[in-house]
């Protein structure tokens, strides 16, 4: 019989993987997603900080947050300018 192997590393959770995805997702074309990137890949890495979730996919999670930070910023960004243009536009057409 063949004994287990003690070393071997624990396969990494798709998490980190999703969070990525929608962190892309949240930079390219679906702003909506990057926020639930940001908290996906946060929270992934204070569970490989806690030793709860294996750490292979620490990078994944931490290109998925960052990504999710940028996406957050440029809807916040967009929906600011839409919200300004969009009400100037409103109280042009009033006074004139």
């Amino acid at each position: 019989m063949s004994e287990p192997i003690s070393g071997a590393a624990p396969a990494s959770s798709n998490r980190p993987t999703i969070a990525l995805v929608l962190g892309i997702l949240g930079v390219v074309c679906c702003g909506l997603v990057a926020p639930v990137a940001w908290f996906m890949g946060s929270a992934e890495l204070k569970a490989i900080r806690a030793g709860s979730a294996p750490a292979a996919g620490e990078g994944l999670a931490k290109a998925g947050m960052i990504l999710g930070i940028i996406g957050t910023v440029l809807l916040l960004v967009g929906l600011l300018w839409i919200f300004f243009a969009g009400g100037m536009a409103i109280l042009q057409a009033m006074g004139g």
